[in-house]
């Protein structure tokens, strides 16, 4: 499934030669300790989702290829990963001759995964969307996910780490709707809020 994803969204986007080398950096980069959420798994959920819903986009191969990069640098330390990431990707999107329209998208998109702000558009909405279904998985999913981002923060406190989390989960839940994309609304958005009230009650919120 990965390969043939890398394939159509790198032919999709005008790029050169095949990209195969770079797709095994990337894979590598999802690889590295000491990920436990943000890995080869998430990314794998996340373009299985793309393929489901990619008539829902209005430049596919544009979604899927910010995908491939949205969490490519992961530093549980780092504010800036994003960023790092979207600059991967016009990088190596420049070198292989994609259109600077197109790059300036595929970055945009990438910096909408910060999600400190509503995305803008049907495709950024409909990556975010898919970046954040997670939330709205079934309970067991959404338990092991809640694990792996307790253990990417091992090192911080459980009192801070539980605040933060507090914090970021209500910020979800503040949304109305959590999903801009009808389809992922209707599949997501009840699922995720249970998800969420669950996982703020273990948390103390």
């Amino acid at each position: 499934m990965l390969e043939s994803s890398w394939t159509r969204c790198w032919t999709f986007i005008g790029a050169s030669g095949t990209g195969r080398a770079l797709m095994r950096q990337l894979l590598d980069a999802y690889q590295a300790p000491p990920r436990k959420y943000h890995t080869v798994q998430h990314l794998t959920e996340c373009l299985t989702l793309c393929n489901d819903y990619m008539h829902c986009a209005q430049a596919p191969g544009e979604v899927e290829i910010a995908l491939w990069f949205h969490d490519a640098v992961y530093d549980v330390k780092a504010t800036d990963n994003e960023e790092r990431s979207a600059a991967w990707a016009m990088h190596e999107l420049q070198h292989a001759g994609v259109h600077p329209a197109c790059i300036a998208r595929v970055k945009e998109h990438i910096l909408a995964t910060r999600h400190a702000a509503l995305p803008q558009g049907q495709d950024q909405a409909l990556l975010v969307d898919i970046d954040l279904a997670i939330l709205g998985a079934q309970a067991e999913r959404f338990k092991e996910y809640e694990t792996q981002i307790r253990a990417e923060y091992s090192d911080v406190p459980r009192v801070l780490f539980r605040r933060k989390r507090r914090q970021i989960l209500e910020g979800f839940l503040a949304r109305s709707p959590i999903y801009a994309t009808p389809a992922l609304q209707q599949r997501f958005e009840e699922r995720a809020r249970q998800n969420m009230a669950r996982a703020l009650a273990w948390l103390g919120g």
